[in-house]
């Protein structure tokens, strides 16, 4: 089977938890058609660099998928369907990454430095 990486945007105004249900949607449709999910990671709300379809943030979601060419197709016509999703990519790879991913290292990073790489308070310039 083949290894694809796939990232979807759903609207702002969905919940977290509708953007799960939708994630679970999408991996029984890979079920059915003879594939997997092996890694599902929910990136978070995120402000887009423009406007799509009125919306200024997404939802960001990024799927790590082991499946049949058709199953992966399948996917994709019901995306297509469904008005929550703004946008979605689906890219084969020769391997899937293992860990967390580039996103979630870098919110794990920003976590531990204290914000969005601005100064934390023991770096803060003073001012005079």
């Amino acid at each position: 089977m083949a290894l694809y990486e796939h990232i979807y945007l759903a609207r702002q105004d969905v919940s977290q938890q509708q953007v799960e249900e939708l994630t679970a949607q999408l991996t029984e449709v890979l079920g059915q058609g003879g594939g997997k999910v092996t890694k599902n990671e929910y990136w978070g709300l995120k402000g887009l660099s423009y406007r799509i379809r009125k919306n200024r943030k997404a939802h960001y979601t990024l799927l790590n998928i082991e499946a049949p060419a058709t199953a992966v197709a399948e996917m994709e016509r019901q995306m297509r369907i469904n008005e929550d999703i703004l946008r979605f990519m689906t890219v084969r790879v020769d391997e899937l990454e293992e860990g967390p991913s580039a996103m979630m290292q870098k919110r794990d990073r920003d976590d531990r430095e204290g914000g969005r790489g601005g100064f934390s308070a023991e770096r803060r310039p003073r001012r005079f």
